[in-house]
């Protein structure tokens, strides 16, 4: 078993974690980079579209679309911050990354996850007021209003998870290094600490509870509106229309909701680490990637 020797953050002492992957089926390597590679480069591709004809087509500068390139850029950060990583382990098996570079890794991937989950809040609110409030939209969704909404997504992000992410990395770290996950994650980080890891963990229990609940029950009410108003309409081809608009963001959402709750919504994060794992990869590779509200 690999040790480490006991460090803290502003130890000078260089601290290396090694990320465990998958091992149960390493053996398959291969045939799960190229899988992941071109789910990747896919994902990347299409956000990257998404924003490139939102900005040059003069037609879809709107609201919605504001918020679809927004969420379509942090989408490339948050797949960018594992999935290059998890493909070299593929490759090479086990990988080695830095003290530094794995509470980077969690921040960015926690960062942009909370601000995701807020700016599908967003584009809930905004379909909602586009359907039920038709009239009033473009008075209450102007330039301003949307700048706002978009700012605030990122500041409660960032704030919400950079707090416990100084907590945890001023943490002292001893015993193995290996984590049992192809990324730094917070729940794996904290069962590799030597230290008293409570108050964190109930800290992050708490922040992240935030995050998904708030956005969750604005989403709800939200949705719960719009399918009041949409069953309201005469025509059945309308109904059909409307429904067929909200379909994919619903889809999204479900995934992105139980999978995350699953993994975070859990007091003690030292349970359930291999099936942590797995929901991890279906919310980076699946729900992310190929669910996009704007499909």
């Amino acid at each position: 078993m690999e040790r480490l020797v006991p460090a803290r953050a502003g130890n000078s002492t260089a601290v290396q974690f090694t990320l465990e992957g998958f091992p149960a089926v390493q053996h398959l390597g291969k045939v799960l980079f190229l899988l992941h590679l071109l789910a990747y480069l896919a994902s990347v591709t299409g956000n990257s579209l998404i924003i490139t004809i939102t900005w040059a087509d003069r037609h879809l500068h709107t609201p919605m679309y504001f918020f679809l390139s927004t969420f379509s850029f942090c989408e490339c950060g948050f797949i960018t911050s594992v999935i290059p990583k998890l493909l070299t382990i593929f490759m090479s098996g086990r990988q080695m990354i830095s003290f530094a570079a794995c509470f980077t890794q969690a921040f960015v991937f926690l960062f942009l996850g909370a601000t995701i989950f807020f700016l599908m809040a967003v584009l809930s609110l905004d379909r909602y007021l586009a359907i039920c409030k038709p009239l009033h939209y473009h008075i209450i969704m102007n330039p301003r209003v949307c700048f706002l909404l978009v700012t605030a997504c990122f500041s409660l992000g960032f704030l919400l998870m950079v707090v416990p992410i100084i907590k945890l990395s001023q943490l002292s770290f001893c015993g193995s290094n290996v984590i049992p996950h192809f990324f730094c994650d917070f729940g794996p980080l904290t069962n590799l600490s030597c230290s008293e890891t409570r108050s964190t963990q109930m800290l992050f229990f708490i922040l992240a509870f935030f995050v998904l609940f708030t956005s969750l029950f604005v989403t709800i009410v939200a949705y719960s509106n719009i399918v009041v108003t949409i069953m309201r309409l005469p025509s059945a081809k309308e109904r059909q229309k409307a429904f067929s608009t909200c379909s994919s963001h619903l889809a999204v959402l479900s995934l992105m909701y139980s999978s995350c709750i699953f993994i975070y919504m859990k007091p003690k994060q030292m349970s359930r680490l291999d099936s942590n794992r797995e929901a991890a990869l279906v919310n980076t590779v699946v729900a992310e990637p190929h669910l996009h509200p704007a499909q």
